[in-house]
């Protein structure tokens, strides 16, 4: 019986100790990589993790492709967001097991499925790899996917999950890119029924209308918004778009007040807009989606479903550290001490994501343009963070896609 009661001991010890690594300890160093501009050293840090089937791997995953993304490897990003998705896809595939030693240990011994708004977003970050390739069929394959998915969550999964307009706004550019007029209009509208007050959407409708042929809709749009219709030179002019990625998503920790349940933090950004700047003229970026709002929403949501979950929990450590009393009062004590010790909040997120997705678009002849994007803080000032330069092709009638993300 002494044999048995100091494995038992030594096995919940290991238990305590083997759960001190979190899933944010073990990504730290990557992203503290990417945050020092250096995200060649991040995807070094993140690769085995991804490569290594787990019940982690699609948060690691999505780590890895996010950091390969930032480091301009646009199509091996593709690829990892798209294994990624595949693995995300996979329904209702949980080991038995793996659940009872999440309600006995912590949640974090449970497979990792992502939240909703994180497979959304696969497609979305995905397609900004394909937009940077010139690859603007992919790209739009990217964004059907996503707003399928939303499309069930709200019929199939009866979830009360809002639309995305940055998946319809990036849809409507791509659609004028290849010269479908009318499935832009009806892309910026739908832009235009989720937030009004976007900026640019009014402008978009009024020129999107006109390109399409829509003269009643053009007419009640110049009626509504006491705007004309901006004019359009498709033959002696292109556009540059730049893609702006800010900051960082919030970052999961345990609640203060119970370690049990999880938070989400929102990371200070000094950098909060850009500014585009090409051959002497300048367009400042407007949000359309803010990832952090959504994801705490989220996790708010959620909240009930944690709570009953740990109650569960608690219940079921209550009857094995019982189940250990009967035999030894004692090291029945240390069970529910152990038991307790290694419960805590899953803190595994998709870590990498940006605070927002913003757009800023301008219109230029064709041509070579070096083209800068510098970041801007809360007051309109230079943040001290900037894109590199890069040169780009403008031709008549077609649009660049350039990406940026701000780390700092």
């Amino acid at each position: 019986m002494a044999t048995f009661n100091l494995k038992t001991v030594a096995a919940l010890l290991f238990l305590i100790l083997s759960g001190c690594a979190t899933y944010q300890t073990k990504v730290n160093d990557a992203r503290n990589a990417i945050a020092s501009e250096n995200p060649e050293q991040a995807v070094a840090l993140l690769k085995p993790l991804a490569e290594e089937e787990s019940r982690d791997q699609l948060v690691y995953l999505l780590d890895y492709a996010t950091a390969l993304q930032q480091a301009r490897k646009f199509k091996e990003s593709a690829q990892a967001y798209q294994k990624a998705a595949q693995i995300a896809e996979v329904q209702d595939y949980y080991s038995v097991s793996k659940i009872t030693a999440s309600l006995v240990l912590t949640e974090e011994m449970a497979q990792y499925k992502g939240d909703d708004y994180e497979k959304v977003l696969i497609n979305a970050m995905n397609a900004v790899n394909y937009l940077e390739m010139g690859n603007l069929d992919e790209a739009l394959v990217e964004v059907k996917q996503l707003n399928l998915k939303l499309y069930k969550y709200r019929t199939e999964a009866k979830k009360n999950y809002e639309q995305n307009p940055y998946a319809y706004y990036l849809g409507a550019m791509i659609w004028e890119a290849q010269r479908s007029f009318d499935d832009a209009y009806i892309a910026y509208k739908n832009v235009y029924d989720i937030d009004p007050n976007y900026g640019p959407i009014k402008a978009d409708l009024l020129r999107s209308a006109r390109l399409a042929q829509r003269p009643d809709e053009l007419s009640k749009w110049q009626k509504q918004f006491g705007e004309s219709a901006p004019s359009v030179d498709l033959k002696n002019s292109g556009e540059v778009v730049l893609i702006f990625e800010q900051g960082w998503g919030p970052r999961k920790e345990s609640r203060p007040e119970n370690r049990r349940f999880p938070q989400l933090k929102p990371v200070y950004a000094r950098t909060q807009r850009a500014k585009l700047e090409v051959a002497n003229q300048s367009a400042t970026t407007n949000e359309i989606f803010s990832v952090e709002r959504v994801a705490i929403k989220t996790l708010n949501d959620d909240y009930a479903r944690l709570v009953g979950s740990r109650v569960a929990g608690i219940g079921a450590k209550a009857v094995l550290a019982d189940q250990v009393r009967q035999k030894n009062e004692l090291l029945g004590a240390v069970a529910w001490i152990a038991l307790n010790a290694t419960d805590r909040a899953d803190v595994r997120q998709w870590s990498t994501l940006p605070e927002s997705f913003q757009i800023a678009r301008m219109t230029l002849k064709p041509g070579k343009y070096k083209v800068k994007a510098i970041g801007l803080d809360a007051y309109g000032s230079e943040s001290g963070e900037q894109m590199p330069e890069r040169e780009i092709e403008v031709r008549a009638g077609k649009k660049v896609f350039v990406s940026w993300r701000s780390v700092r």
